[in-house]
């Protein structure tokens, strides 16, 4: 695929100013996922590599700090942008690199990791969000010289790294009612719109598949519970001698008053199909199969409920933006960190 312009420095979810940001607590964007894309150094390269910085018990080489510095310069070059002097900017990126690695060794320390089924997830976000299939994509980055393994590598870092942020941040900031309270207080007069949605009272039947109960077990043993229903047996009766699901199987698979967007895609799509006391056949989700009786549905009406919501997620996200600059202070001071430019 040809681009006219390197793709690390056009593509929109690969940049410093990221839209693609998971959400920590209340929905805070706390880093950008950046790809950091580093060319392979040749033998000649290596044979000169050196190290431009200790972190703790690990180190940062002169052939990275080279790698990283070959992307700003060529990003900034793509942009258009001003670059300070280079001794500098070396500093400057080889500082944040360090942050990196600090966070990379927290990470480790707490045994974090990221599954393929995950990182597979993101990759595909960030193709999806340049208009490209994963093909595409693969055949954009390698266009630019750089391997589809290489940025799958970076996005797994980016992933880990956030995952220690949330696991800091969102246990250092809270948004009380009182907050949100007083945001609203200052706002001028609001909308007077309203937001319905349709809630249903729903409970079920997760039969799951285990080690000794396959598919076809599990969607006989699904079956069997919707016949017996069928005949007049109780559900709640069958949900705590059958359902594999034990935050609901106690209570005769009660799930409450269930929202859009609350439960996964395969299950709501099912409930949203059924009538008033009707069960449904069984539903398979990732979870195995479900059995699934509406009860009762209702509108609600959540304009004052979302605006509040959305309130507090704003609050959140200003806070934790600046918890996050004062945590990252912390955990700098505290790291051992001898910089050997």
């Amino acid at each position: 695929m040809k681009m006219k312009k390197p793709l690390l420095g056009s593509m929109k979810q690969l940049s410093a100013g990221s839209l693609l940001a998971l959400c920590v607590g209340a929905g805070v964007a706390l880093a950008p996922l950046t790809v950091n894309a580093q060319n392979f150094q040749s033998t000649q390269r290596q044979a000169l590599d050196s190290v431009v910085a200790v972190v703790n018990d690990d180190v940062i080489m002169r052939s990275n700090l080279n790698g990283r510095m070959a992307q700003v310069e060529q990003q900034a070059q793509t942009r258009g942008g001003n670059l300070p002097p280079r001794s500098q900017l070396e500093r400057q990126v080889l500082e944040r690199m360090v942050m990196e690695e600090i966070q990379m060794q927290m990470a480790e320390d707490a045994n974090l990791s990221i599954n393929d089924t995950e990182l597979n997830a993101q990759v595909r976000s960030i193709a999806e969000s340049n208009n490209m299939t994963l093909d595409e994509f693969a055949d954009a980055v390698e266009a630019d010289g750089i391997t589809l393994a290489s940025v799958r590598d970076e996005v797994r870092r980016e992933m880990l790294m956030r995952q220690v942020q949330q696991r800091q941040i969102s246990n250092r900031v809270t948004v009380s009612d009182r907050d949100v309270d007083r945001f609203l207080s200052q706002q001028p007069g609001q909308s007077d719109s309203q937001n319905f949605i349709e809630e249903s009272r729903a409970r079920h039947v997760l039969v799951a598949l285990t080690p000794t109960r396959d598919e076809n077990q599990a969607r006989a043993r699904a079956e069997d519970v919707r016949e017996r229903l069928s005949r007049g047996a109780d559900f709640a009766s069958l949900a705590r001698e059958y359902s594999d699901d034990s935050g609901s199987a106690l209570n005769g698979g009660e799930l409450g008053w269930v929202r859009p967007g609350q439960t996964v895609p395969a299950f709501e799509e099912a409930m949203r199909g059924l009538d008033i006391n009707q069960v449904s056949a069984p539903v398979r989700s990732q979870f195995g199969y479900h059995v699934i009786q509406v009860e009762e549905r209702r509108r609600q009406d959540v304009t004052q409920e979302s605006q509040r919501e959305q309130v507090r997620q704003a609050i959140f996200q200003r806070r934790a933006n600046e918890e996050l600059e004062t945590w990252q202070q912390e955990i700098r001071s505290q790291a051992f960190v001898d910089i050997r430019l």
